[in-house]
């Protein structure tokens, strides 16, 4: 519901005069929340076209994911996604060195935003590192020869031009 244009602008220099902790109480009610995470897309440079890509499989085990984790409290998206793929792979790759992808953000419907982050590393100088309990397994595989894809991890390739979901998304 769209209140009139002079109620609408007596609310907000109502809400304006309200003090900055009660106006932030407000709008914490108001606005959908949502946990955001960081997603590492690595790829293999030293691969041929179309190029290898790091994966990861994790409990319980059936499909294979990329590295990604939620961002601690005022961590910066490119550390987040830089210390989740060092935590969970093994692979470091300084933060300043990852390339913010084209979208940035990914919205998901189900309250959860991923700030996504590309880079690249020679896969035989950087070997992978699990813990057997958060990550089970690691590994490069082939573009054009994926393994089977958690749904998200499709949904997100697919944004870039990437795994099975490519084609439907650039359509």
């Amino acid at each position: 519901m769209k209140l009139p244009r002079r109620l609408r602008g007596v609310a907000y220099q109502t809400f304006y005069r309200l003090p900055h902790p009660v106006r932030r109480c407000i709008v914490r009610l108001i606005v959908p929340k949502y946990l955001v995470g960081a997603v590492a897309i690595v790829r293999d440079s030293e691969a041929p076209a179309p190029g290898r890509l790091l994966l990861l499989r994790q409990p319980p085990g059936r499909s294979w994911g990329l590295p990604a984790g939620l961002l601690k409290k005022a961590e910066p998206p490119a550390v987040g996604a830089a210390r989740e793929l060092a935590e969970e792979s093994g692979v470091t790759i300084a933060p300043e060195e990852l390339t913010p992808a084209v979208p940035n953000a990914i919205v998901h419907p189900k309250g959860w935003v991923d700030t996504v982050f590309m880079g690249s590393v020679p896969a035989s100088t950087n070997p992978l590192v699990v813990d057997g309990g958060e990550v089970l397994e690691a590994g490069w595989f082939a573009l054009d020869d994926l393994p089977r894809l958690t749904p998200n991890t499709a949904l997100v390739l697919g944004i870039y031009g990437m795994g099975p979901l490519a084609a439907q998304q650039s359509a």
